[in-house]
């Protein structure tokens, strides 16, 4: 496939469903019940316009951010992801890959089925985030292997405390943990390159239905097809305040809260000595009817001191998208499902098209903005069409 033909994320999208099987697109790009949150994502993008400066001699521009002292080339990463696996065969890896190139973070999700030493024996950085019970028991030899592993960032996801209604994964036949059924075999048959090059590839290669082995300290984990013992959960539903103070202590690299959408979380993870935030509300697959993301970042970036990180993840599509979350003050995006559908198009070489896509919208818009430098972005650039969030 010759990817110079895909020129947006749109592009990719439509690629990605054409390859995917139906029940494993529905997956990836759903969200839950009637997916207000979803569309609130995109629609959030469109209240707030741009405001040009003219004259601001523009040849030369840069997009590199610093966060704790790291300087990323472009100033966005690639979001934690679980069940990858299911787009492309070792997709964390293709992810991974084409993160360290591009010079921009990824996170490994807790959920993910490549062991996280893989990535570390390849010299591939990442950031882990992880699905963290309110059990000590299980948070400390967890942070043990993270450790090990190299880990500087640690990411804890605060916004699944219970499973979703997501009712299209039903509907399509989809579950977490996986089941094989006829449905799901013929709608593999109707897609012979994804059962080639994922189905076929993982039971002939790797010899072993796919585990979750990064969740907990056991490198073992589960099979993907398996409850786990104490459920899929895990007592996620007892994380509170205390475990994040405890967690602190015993942690010595950043610690850093996703799924922020309330300005006195926070104030409060501020307050606690935590090193950032990113405002999120896990891409509409969890809360039908909260906030989106981008109508959230502002009052969360008013909360904290301006050297202390927010970011931000939730139905970003294009460069423009991006610089309308640094203006509202966000020192990072991340983007999820984009990548994942270049990496189920194309692997590696996918992931880098879309990173590639991106950063050429961002350099573009930020002349036709005025701006030489992305970490100038301020509200001087942009102006609401519709009411303030609050």
């Amino acid at each position: 496939m010759n990817l110079n033909h895909l020129l947006s994320v749109a592009d990719f999208e439509r690629s990605a469903q054409a390859l995917l099987p139906r029940s494993v697109f529905g997956y990836v790009n759903g969200g839950t019940e009637d997916g207000l949150t979803l569309a609130a994502n995109r629609e959030a993008f469109r209240h707030v316009q741009f405001r040009p400066k003219g004259l601001a001699g523009v040849a030369q521009r840069s997009q590199s951010v610093t966060l704790w002292g790291q300087t990323w080339r472009q100033p966005f990463g690639i979001a934690p992801m679980g069940v990858t696996a299911m787009c492309r065969h070792r997709c964390e890896q293709h992810l991974a890959q084409a993160a360290a190139e591009a010079g921009i973070p990824f996170v490994l999700s807790g959920f993910s089925t490549l062991p996280m030493e893989q990535l570390r024996d390849a010299g591939l950085p990442f950031w882990y985030q992880g699905y963290i019970p309110g059990d000590q028991a299980v948070l400390a030899p967890l942070m043990q292997r993270l450790r090990t592993s190299g880990v500087e960032v640690l990411v804890v996801t605060i916004d699944t405390p219970i499973g979703a209604n997501r009712e299209n994964n039903q509907r399509n036949g989809f579950t977490i943990p996986f089941q094989f059924s006829n449905g799901l075999f013929w709608d593999g048959v109707r897609h012979p390159r994804w059962s080639a090059n994922v189905f076929a590839r993982t039971l002939l290669t790797d010899r072993a239905i796919p585990r979750f082995c990064n969740a907990v300290a056991d490198t073992h984990g589960w099979r993907i097809t398996e409850e786990p013992q104490g459920g899929l959960r895990q007592g996620r539903d007892k994380l509170d305040w205390r475990h994040m103070a405890w967690m602190r202590e015993q942690w010595p690299g950043r610690i850093v809260l996703k799924g922020v959408a309330h300005p006195a979380d926070a104030e409060r993870a501020h307050r606690l000595g935590l090193d950032g935030v990113i405002v999120s509300n896990h891409g509409g697959r969890q809360l039908d009817g909260a906030q989106a993301s981008l109508d959230a970042l502002p009052s969360v970036v008013a909360a904290v001191p301006r050297d202390f990180p927010v970011m931000i993840d939730g139905g970003f599509r294009r460069g423009s998208d991006i610089l309308k979350a640094m203006a509202l003050g966000a020192r990072l995006v991340f983007l999820g499902r984009p990548m994942l559908y270049g990496a189920a198009v194309a692997g590696q070489a996918g992931v880098a098209r879309v990173i590639d896509i991106l950063g050429a919208e961002i350099d573009r818009n930020l002349g036709l903005l005025g701006c030489r430098d992305v970490n100038a972005l301020d509200g001087e650039f942009i102006v609401r069409s519709g009411p303030a969030p609050r």
